[in-house]
């Protein structure tokens, strides 16, 4: 999220293929026993065939949407600004989601919104293995996490555990609201 409060711009990659273990259906939040992993359960293709990241669908067998803003509540209603962004955040956990891509596009306008910015957002039309643009596409590994010592900031749950870093944009927007965008405007990302 920070990389997107300085781009006028981003392009989301639509046309690769879909790659386990990555951001692309994972956050971490703060939890009262630390770190807490919200995982969006993935359809997997027959026969371990390859698919497209526009095609992945969330897996429906069981609540996780229901799991994941229990899980939200239970971690911040204490928070500071909860209560402020609940209402706009509760839909992305109660409607039926028909597609992981589409989700996530969503999630990132009700961020935006959120956050009061505003970016130009397209779409690849092909993959390109070496796209003309600034490549970030290697942020959403979660397996390669890099340490961007990002400062501080007040969190609910610090007295427990500490600093958490390399959280949710929810964790910032709870915990110091409407400053969330100055302080992503204040942070430097080596990138």
């Amino acid at each position: 999220m920070v990389a997107i409060v300085a781009a006028g711009e981003v392009v989301f990659e639509v046309q690769d293929n879909y790659q386990k273990q990555t951001y692309r259906n994972r956050a971490y939040i703060a939890h009262a026993n630390g770190r807490l992993l919200l995982n969006v359960p993935i359809k997997h293709s027959k026969g371990g065939a390859r698919q497209k990241t526009k095609e992945v669908m969330p897996e429906d067998n069981f609540p996780w949407q229901d799991q994941h803003w229990k899980s939200l509540q239970t971690a911040y209603r204490t928070s500071p600004f909860f209560e402020f962004y609940e209402d706009e955040l509760e839909p992305l956990f109660t409607k039926k989601v028909n597609g992981l891509l589409e989700h996530n596009l969503e999630i990132f306008d009700v961020l935006l919104e959120l956050l009061g910015h505003s970016v130009q957002i397209s779409q690849t039309k092909t993959y390109e293995s070496h796209p003309e643009i600034t490549d970030l596409r290697y942020l959403v590994e979660a397996k390669k996490q890099k340490d961007y010592s990002f400062t501080a900031y007040t969190q609910v749950l610090q007295t427990h555990h500490g600093f958490l870093s390399d959280l949710s944009v929810l964790d910032l927007l709870f915990n110091e609201g409407p400053n969330a965008l100055h302080y992503l405007e204040e942070q430097s990302l080596d990138i």
